[in-house]
């Protein structure tokens, strides 16, 4: 934060480049060595006054969910950085662009870290905020008119979370806004039923998930790229990771009895999503129509309410983040290179430019979780969660002749869901067929290969996505006891597998 105030009064467009830079590494360093030293049930933990009078302090806590987001964060933010080495300081007043990137990424990390939630929404308006000015200065010609959407969106959903926050806190034993004193608010079921939605509906908008998607095709797509795999990469995860630490554990009782339709909704979605993404023509679409199906799933596996399917999300979300961020990293190369994103006007791109072919294969087929890549495992725990839960409510009669219960819904569900993974496939082999391989493009007859610094990014991303994929567990160690710990204080612990 220190260094995105800092980067304002900054002048020297390359000096403010390296500033950032330095302060990415210098984050994802400080990420690490985390996630070295602490671990299981040792975790790092600061508390200090805030604001006394209204009982919310400055807490925070990197337990093993925030030391995965925190590492994404500052992973993310360093290959931003150094993917763009060359043309993000040539934007028009770089060292505001840099600065709000920078302020941006320490309203993430405090997102991820708080728990106390009068903190957690003054992080969550401070991610939001610096986003809204980097699309509407510095995004494609209908920014102005699709930033307003997105401002809109997000700002309805977190006025909503904050009438939940404040009615919770006025029920707290000690009538504060720590996370622990949230846990024991004394809310009967009527009351979680129309609080869950409060919150349900900023982390659903967030995500996003069907219907409150529509949001987000135009971002990604007017949004500069740099923001873009801010959003798609790092900010989609604040929802799903206020379901899990919040929602979940607030109103566990409605959580129970609106899985079945919020399950249903992430179905719907997942299917939708990859149907449209089939029809795109525009990279940048395509890439954010996927985003909302793989949201979906991880949406659908957190309402699943087991170990596995928990776990699963938590390494997926981390793995979500890292494909998705090389596929705009790439696409961003394209546009620079070509002067399109559109399918239609690419082509043969392998033949010119076969590093960067070899790259976009890795990294689209690890998106759609081939076999020894890191979304492989994520999503083969979640489908596993999804198919083994059990919470969902309510018997249902089809024409009076079939009678749907718990174990019915668990079957539809992991079908719908698998009937995304088929699409994804298509969708993405499709992808690639047309840039890459075919006819030689006449827009490609000047192509380049990828420059040093661009390589290095990519690089780093296939390690990942590979380590990742064939040596999983040293994840699944750094979240097992979160995802313990959240289901025990959902009151859901009958569901753990022991």
């Amino acid at each position: 934060m220190l260094t995105g105030f800092a980067a304002f009064f900054f002048r020297n467009e390359k000096m403010i480049r390296s500033l950032a830079f330095v302060s990415s590494i210098i984050v994802l360093v400080i990420s690490s060595l985390g996630l070295i030293f602490f671990r299981g049930t040792k975790w790092v933990e600061h508390q200090s006054a805030w604001m006394s009078t209204l009982g919310s302090s400055l807490s925070l806590r990197l337990d093993g969910m925030g030391q995965m987001l925190c590492l994404l964060t500052a992973i993310a933010f360093s290959l931003i950085f150094l993917s763009g080495w060359e043309s993000l300081y040539r934007y028009k007043k770089a060292n505001n662009f840099f600065a709000l990137m920078l302020l941006s990424q320490a309203g993430l990390m405090g997102v991820f870290l708080s728990m106390d939630a009068l903190l957690f929404y003054f992080f969550w308006e401070l991610a939001l905020i610096p986003v809204y000015f980097l699309c509407s200065q510095w995004g494609g010609e209908r920014r102005i008119s699709v930033t307003f959407k997105f401002f809109i969106y997000t700002f309805v959903g977190s006025l909503l979370m904050l009438v939940g926050i404040l009615y919770v806190a006025a029920h707290t034993p000690d009538r504060s806004f720590s996370i622990d004193s949230f846990y024991k608010a004394k809310l009967s079921f009527k009351e979680q039923s129309w609080l869950f939605w409060l919150f349900f509906i900023a982390f659903a908008v967030k995500m996003p998930i069907f219907p409150f998607h529509t949001w987000q095709p135009d971002t990604y797509e007017q949004a500069p790229t740099p923001v873009t795999m801010v959003l798609s990469g790092v900010m989609v995860k604040m929802g799903i990771m206020g379901l899990i630490r919040w929602l979940l554990p607030l109103f566990p009782l409605a959580a129970d009895n609106w899985a079945t339709l919020v399950s249903t909704l992430c179905v719907i979605g997942i299917i939708y999503a990859s149907l449209i993404a089939i029809k795109q023509d525009d990279l940048k679409r395509l890439v954010a129509y996927s985003s909302i199906a793989h949201i979906g799933l991880m949406c659908l596996a957190v309402f699943s309410h087991n170990t596995i399917g928990m776990q699963g999300v938590m390494i997926q979300m981390f793995n979500h983040g890292i494909n998705i961020i090389g596929l705009w990293i790439l696409i961003e190369m394209i546009e620079k290179k070509f002067g399109t994103r559109k399918m239609s006007e690419l082509g043969g791109l392998a033949q010119k430019n076969p590093s960067m072919a070899i790259f976009f294969v890795l990294i689209a087929l690890a998106n759609i979780a081939l076999p020894l890549t890191n979304a492989f495992v994520g999503e083969f725990m979640m489908f596993n969660g999804i198919f083994g839960a059990d919470v969902y409510n309510g018997n249902y009669t089809v024409l009076g002749l079939i009678k749907l219960n718990a174990n019915y819904f668990s079957m539809i569900y992991t079908v719908g869901a698998g009937l995304g993974i088929i699409l994804a496939a298509v969708y993405t082999l499709n992808m690639i067929r047309k840039v890459f391989y075919g006819e030689a493009s006449a827009r490609i007859s000047d192509g380049r290969d990828i420059k040093r610094y661009e390589r290095l990014a990519l690089v780093m991303i296939v390690i990942l996505i590979l380590g990742m994929g064939i040596y999983p567990q040293s994840a699944l160690n750094v979240t097992n006891d979160v995802t313990d710990s959240i289901l025990k204080i959902s009151d859901l612990g009958h569901q753990l597998k022991k």
